[in-house]
């Protein structure tokens, strides 16, 4: 009989080639597997709510995995951990109920990119943030303003990498903020998924509008031109984290989307 558990698992993404498992480079879902079946030879392979690319961070990748036998959530966490490497960390663990999976019962996530507005890119903060060079500060009022063209549900085609093999490009991005922090500024996007490189994007066309390369008036333009051409360039992977998942309430993981409840279905996300 499998017991299923949901694990909150975080890691400093410079080390893997992302959350997805790799036949030969390393990967989050590897690793994680590797721990899972030290302590349990037959589990099967952990089941992430997404994917993340190669390099960027997350602080709450939600797992589910299947073991053999019942276990305190505590000590399930802790033999875990002590088969884990250094830079990937389960930061929580629970019973999940039967039928829950993290994919298809997912209904909005938040991303967090951290850039470094300072004179100097920091050391101590090397592989965490993209540092934005440059004489000027970033218009941080002229980035919010644009990016709410950005809001609601729009066809993202302009916002998303060449590779993207999602099903469908509309998307949904619920709210967006700027969050000043110490020697930098937090862009926080919130939706119901993303596709591939899409944060990526919109941070780098709202770096070129906060650098005054683009006006704040032509997201429209570019939503509507459907043309990866028409927007901005593609961030570094370094400044990007998936900060926090929310599923359907019902399953009784975590606090309710404040959101709604409308799932996002079997399709490509991150």
């Amino acid at each position: 009989m499998a017991h299923p558990y949901f694990l909150t698992v975080a890691y400093a993404g410079g080390g893997f080639h992302g959350w997805q498992i790799q036949s030969v480079l390393r990967s989050g879902q590897g690793e994680l597997w590797k721990a899972l079946r030290a302590l349990d030879p037959d589990a099967p392979m952990p089941q992430g709510t997404g994917r993340t690319d190669a390099g960027v961070h997350a602080r709450a990748q939600g797992v589910l995995v299947q073991v053999s036998r019942s276990w305190e959530p505590y000590r399930l966490l802790a033999a875990l951990n002590a088969h884990l490497p250094w830079d990937l960390r389960v930061m929580a663990a629970q019973a999940a109920p039967e039928g829950f999976f993290p994919r298809q019962h997912a209904v909005a996530k938040r991303y967090v990119y951290r850039l470094g507005t300072g004179p100097a890119r920091d050391p101590l903060r090397h592989g965490l943030l993209w540092h934005v060079r440059g004489a000027e500060p970033l218009d941080a009022g002229a980035m919010e303003a644009a990016a709410q063209g950005l809001l609601g549900t729009h066809d993202f085609s302009s916002f998303r990498c060449v590779e993207c093999v999602a099903r469908t490009p509309v998307r949904t991005l619920h709210a967006f903020r700027i969050r000043p922090v110490e020697g930098g500024l937090d862009l926080v996007f919130e939706g119901d998924r993303f596709l591939m490189h899409q944060v990526r994007i919109m941070t780098g066309t709202l770096v070129d509008i906060g650098r005054g390369r683009r006006t704040a008036g032509s997201i429209p333009a570019m939503l509507a031109a459907r043309d990866r051409a028409a927007a901005g360039p593609t961030a570094p992977p370094e400044g990007l984290c998936l900060d926090h998942v929310w599923f359907e309430a019902r399953w009784g993981i975590g606090e309710p989307s404040p959101f709604g409840e409308r799932a996002p279905g079997p399709d490509q996300s991150r």
